[in-house]
């Protein structure tokens, strides 16, 4: 058998390559031999653009009814068999803190084949209540903490409300607004929500869990108020997280503001028509502006609609998958 040269071998490689593409083998060898890199073909799997992953919160199976209420190992089980990439854990929904108990959610997830992606958590640091303040930074240490433990590479932070609406459906019949405590302003409240995360940072960096400040409500409820601490901060380690349902006017201008900044996104639907209010979201537009900033991270379902979740929750999915492919 007659031995092949390297240079012979390599051309014929090229030429097999070639034809796969549907290029000839005089260009691939011509390419070969001024050392050119080959363009992708529009169109074909290597000029593609990657589709979002999708994931569901927890929340959306749930949604605080308490009739609702199910073990997150159930909402991982449930996520699986519905086709989600990940699994974003609220916080609030877990029944315990304890290794075991988080080494057991890793493990569940792996066995059925989806990411541990986000933890929602909440925080609140618009108080002038200086002891107040510290125990939502302890806070926040511990859930970064939960986050390493379980392999998860963001937490959802918020900066937390005046506390001057009566309860949460006054300040949604208020659009979100309210005003300071008697004797404050906003300009306090951003300077203690900045201060408090910038005590949060070294522990968010040694750990690499990176804090997703969303416009929750807040200092954070406009694209402004969003911009200004994250830029204040100016870390990797506190980025936006964007929630598709928390800006309740002109939402397209103001997702874009923030799209350049952000990491993650949770996404809103509402089947069966809104528990506090509802938004006709264009979801392919949303997309295109996302895809627009060079987005690549996940998009997670936050279903908050009156409809079962067995029907609306494969419904929002197809609709992400349809909109961020």
């Amino acid at each position: 058998m007659k031995s092949i040269k390297r240079r012979t071998f390599l051309c014929r490689s090229a030429a097999a390559a070639g034809a796969a593409l549907g290029l000839s083998s005089c260009s691939l060898s011509h390419s070969t031999s001024q050392s050119q890199t080959i363009s992708p073909i529009a169109g074909s799997p290597v000029a593609a653009r990657r589709p979002n992953p999708i994931a569901v919160s927890t929340y959306s199976f749930w949604r605080f009814k308490p009739q609702l209420k199910m073990p997150i190992e159930t909402c991982i089980e449930q996520a699986a068999e519905m086709g989600f990439d990940g699994v974003d854990i609220l916080h609030r929904q877990m029944e315990s803190e304890s290794v075991a108990y988080l080494q057991n959610l890793k493990r569940r997830a792996l066995i059925h084949g989806v990411d541990l992606c986000c933890m929602s958590t909440h925080q609140g640091f618009v108080t002038p209540d200086e002891q107040k303040r510290q125990q939502n930074i302890d806070h926040t240490l511990r859930c970064i903490n939960i986050a390493y433990e379980m392999g998860i590479p963001i937490i959802r932070v918020n900066t937390g409300t005046w506390g001057t609406s009566k309860d949460f459906d006054d300040l949604m019949k208020n659009r979100g607004i309210e005003p300071p405590l008697p004797g404050h302003n906003d300009e306090e409240g951003f300077k203690w929500v900045i201060d408090s995360y910038e005590k949060c940072l070294p522990a968010a960096e040694k750990h690499g869990v990176i804090l997703g400040l969303e416009n929750h409500w807040g200092l954070a409820r406009t694209p402004e108020g969003l911009l200004r601490i994250v830029k204040a901060i100016d870390s990797p380690w506190l980025r936006v997280l964007l929630d598709t349902g928390n800006f309740l006017e002109n939402p397209y201008d103001k997702l874009e503001q923030c799209a350049p900044e952000a990491v993650f996104m949770q996404a809103k639907t509402y089947y069966g028509g809104g528990l506090w209010y509802q938004l006709d979201l264009d979801y392919p537009r949303i997309a295109r502006i996302m895809h627009k900033h060079n987005f690549r991270g996940y998009v997670s379902l936050e279903f908050e609609g009156e409809e079962d979740y067995r029907t609306a929750i494969p419904k929002s999915l197809a609709l992400l998958r349809s909109a961020f492919s």
